[in-house]
């Protein structure tokens, strides 16, 4: 088997077969379970927003998919939250439907739904609102399993005795 960059000068020979390709390869790192189904509830959020949005406003997949530069096929999976769209489609896409991405990914009531954000519990009210807690939210994600559960005593201490 013969082996060259193109890019530089080497070439590489060997007489080992190549190996097998896979039919479906898998793009991207391995991720944890949780983080994949997060990852789906944020799609199918992302999806029944956007359906909604679309819509309201009167327009058709088509329509949609063509002002944010993506085949309708496309569209039409991300709007089944079969598939979450990159920032800049997301960007696009709050433009088109002229929704706000807190509206699209859920952390904001849709409009014309009285129904609370489907992540309000998990996402804290002003967790991020002082220079403070995004200091303390840093040092305390660099701690190991043990450290974090002895700061949550001390915290829990300090809470009790307030």
């Amino acid at each position: 088997m013969l082996r060259a960059n193109l890019k530089g000068s080497t070439i590489s020979f060997s007489s080992a077969p190549a190996p097998a390709r896979r039919s479906a390869r898998r793009k991207g790192p391995v991720l944890p379970q949780a983080v994949r189904r997060m990852e789906k509830r944020l799609a199918t959020t992302v999806g029944e927003a956007s359906r909604m949005a679309r819509m309201r406003a009167g327009l058709t997949q088509a329509d949609v998919a063509e002002k944010i530069g993506v085949a309708t096929e496309v569209y039409g999976r991300m709007e089944r939250g079969k598939m979450l769209p990159s920032v800049p489609t997301l960007l696009r896409l709050c433009v088109a439907l002229r929704s706000g991405p807190d509206e699209l990914m859920g952390l904001a009531p849709r409009n014309g739904s009285p129904e609370e954000s489907p992540w309000a519990d998990e996402v804290p009210e002003g967790l991020d609102d002082t220079p403070e807690m995004r200091r303390l939210l840093r040092s305390l994600r660099r701690l190991k399993r043990p450290q974090i559960k002895l700061m949550h005593l001390v915290a829990t201490a300090i809470i009790a005795g307030a």
